[in-house]
């Protein structure tokens, strides 16, 4: 069995522009995400995943220097980015990561692949953790299935051709630890309230060469509550533009 994370970015975004390239102590968010992704154990690669524009060659530029693979394919279609990375690296299951989502827990990559081995589902998530911090895992078998039958070219939020249509065999990770468990709590780089948010923890937990665990943050954000406030106002307009583009189309 082959497996890859796959991370879906973009320099093109109208709410924080060219978030991917902006930098925290010294380093892009997408490199900083990179380092995060590295200490995930299972997969067999990192693939940047990310479009044909003359725009986006920086991050090819980026990933060369980091080390890992990439593909370049739609701009807006995802999940056809995705399939495309797939193929090209002949691969059996892959692992998710929007390059929005910085604190993407390596362990949860770990515990989704070893669910996909143990139960052969089509799609493997989490809902549990806070949002931005879990992937989403993708029998590619199925993902190829919904290539086919989707009548939509931006999926941006696909989730839901996976967990609504009833043709899949879906897996929901649950989180033992209670100090995990805070779906309220949302961690994804959307808007310039969010850039701040980031930069303050990196500033509290960012050492060199260390890589802090989704634990040192959750303790930190239960002991400076403050830290939470910082991205607060921006939350109903967060919900608001992924309920806009939570539509699934089927081809009839």
């Amino acid at each position: 069995m082959k497996s890859a994370v796959c991370i879906a970015v973009r320099t093109k975004s109208t709410r924080l522009p060219k978030k991917a390239l902006l930098k925290i102590k010294g380093k892009t968010v997408i490199e900083h995400l990179i380092d995060r992704l590295k200490v995930a154990k299972l997969p067999n690669m990192i693939i940047l995943c990310t479009s044909t524009s003359p725009e986006d060659d920086v991050l090819i530029e980026i990933a060369n220097k980091n080390g890992i693979n990439y593909f370049r394919g739609s701009e807006d279609d995802k999940l056809e980015r995705f399939l495309g990375a797939a193929d090209k690296y002949n691969l059996d299951f892959i692992v998710c990561v929007d390059g929005d989502d910085l604190f993407c827990d390596p362990e949860y990559i770990d515990k989704i692949i070893e669910t996909f081995v143990r139960t052969q589902a089509d799609y493997i998530t989490c809902r549990e953790l806070p949002l931005g911090v879990s992937a989403n895992g993708i029998k590619v078998e199925a993902l190829r299935k919904v290539c086919g039958i989707k009548d939509e070219t931006d999926t941006e939020v696909y989730g839901g051709y996976f967990t609504e249509t009833g043709l899949f065999k879906v897996e929901f990770l649950k989180v033992d630890d209670d100090a995990l468990r805070h779906p309220e709590i949302r961690m994804t780089l959307d808007y310039k309230e969010d850039y701040e948010f980031f930069k303050k923890i990196f500033e509290e937990l960012y050492r060199p060469g260390h890589v802090f665990s989704l634990k040192e943050i959750m303790t930190l954000l239960m002991e400076k509550k403050d830290i939470l406030l910082i991205n607060k106002e921006v939350q109903q307009k967060y919900l608001e533009r992924i309920k806009k583009q939570t539509k699934i189309k089927i081809k009839k």
